[in-house]
């Protein structure tokens, strides 16, 4: 199968960022994984999954740490020929509150170096975004520290039905198209 859509977690590889904030694109694309019975293979850059939702769709998390994420992602877009407006990043966002959902369509990468490596390396920001709020502690000079932390525990209490209206989110994107996932999730 040829996918003809390519959904993203951003992260940071390895057991000691598991359950962080800045991992929220991990969280969700695992629980995509998990809600469609998918299975992840491990590959040189990415650990990517496989499945017929809508037109077919490969799921990847990058092994690169968060600010290379843009490398795994140009090697999957170039090896599928994946157009970027097909190409979904799901990420963390200090902007929004925690839980907050936002779909959307490109876009500055808002001080994200994720985002901003992922930019840098398909050369445009026209891919969709599912942003997930994480907060915004309360100095500027306390943000690393935040989205590097775990979940708070009532944050970790609230994170099921996150991952649950995210996947919601995702596969509005890939049945419905962005339009009506940005009309649905955007509230």
């Amino acid at each position: 199968m040829t996918p003809k859509w390519l959904i993203v977690g951003l992260g940071n590889p390895g057991p000691r960022y598991l359950l962080s904030r800045h991992n929220a694109g991990f969280l969700i694309v695992d629980a995509f994984a998990e809600a469609h019975g998918l299975r992840w293979q491990r590959t040189p850059l990415a650990d990517v999954a496989e499945g017929r939702i809508g037109e077919g769709v490969l799921l990847a998390k990058p092994l690169t740490f968060m600010n290379l994420s843009g490398e795994a992602v140009r090697e999957l877009v170039d090896r599928y020929g994946l157009p970027l407006d097909r190409v979904v990043v799901v990420h963390d966002d200090i902007d929004l509150p925690f839980g907050r959902l936002r779909v959307k369509r490109g876009g500055g990468h808002g001080g994200h170096r994720g985002v901003a490596s992922v930019m840098e390396a398909l050369g445009g920001e026209g891919f969709p975004r599912l942003k997930v709020g994480v907060g915004r502690p309360g100095r500027k000079e306390e943000v690393v520290d935040h989205v590097l932390s775990p979940f708070s525990e009532e944050e970790r209490s609230n994170l099921p039905e996150v991952m649950e209206r995210a996947v919601g989110a995702l596969e509005a994107i890939l049945l419905r198209g962005l339009d009506e996932a940005m009309n649905l999730y955007n509230r």
